[in-house]
């Protein structure tokens, strides 16, 4: 196929996000494991060599999928990590975070619940520290199991309320205001275990 026909078929820039956006609607439903290109192809009524012509590959797709919400993590840790105060840096990830997931809904589950897609980004060295990151601005320096168990709960779910199908008629407010609460809860400082007994 030449590069005018693929072209054509899918087009650029819009034909492009078109293509994001379906392969997004297949791993969502399907798995990134269980999509293949061809289902790509046959979702968007085009050949298997269009797609081939924007994507050498089914990692490349995932990527390019996945990567606007990694980049808002990245630039939100990045902000987080600026903040002085402990406090600080956790209200930044609450706030941060349930913005993301409001905005992201079903991107941010297939990023932290997809098998397939947590393994293609560990072989990118810029996103697997993105996690540790993570976990760290939430629990703290030198943080108690407690405080760890926590950050870990928080952020699996994020995921779980963000795909879950019961609150997907929440508006966005209400739904921010459910998550900032139940993260307010959870990341409460906790006092330290009295030897007294």
């Amino acid at each position: 196929m030449t590069a005018e026909l693929a072209e054509r078929q899918i087009g650029p820039g819009a034909g492009r996000e078109r293509l994001r956006a379906t392969a997004l609607d297949l791993f969502t439903e399907r798995g990134v494991s269980a999509t293949s290109l061809q289902m790509i192809a046959d979702a968007m009524g085009v050949t298997k060599a269009a797609v081939y012509h924007h994507y050498k590959s089914k990692d490349e797709i995932v990527l390019a999928v996945v990567r606007p919400a990694l980049e808002q993590i990245m630039g939100l840790v990045r902000l987080a990590e600026s903040r002085r105060s402990r406090a600080a840096q956790v209200e930044t990830m609450i706030v941060g975070l349930a913005d993301l997931i409001i905005a992201n809904r079903r991107l941010y589950a297939l990023l932290q619940g997809d098998p397939t897609c947590t393994a293609i980004l560990q072989r990118y060295p810029e996103f697997p520290t993105l996690g540790e990151r993570l976990v760290a601005l939430l629990a703290g320096p030198d943080p108690d199991p407690g405080s760890v168990v926590a950050a870990g709960m928080l952020l699996a779910g994020l995921r779980g309320a963000g795909s879950d199908p019961r609150v997907m008629t929440l508006d966005d407010e209400e739904f921010r205001r459910y998550i900032v609460g139940c993260a307010h809860r959870l990341m409460r400082p906790r006092r330290p275990a009295s030897g007294a007994g």
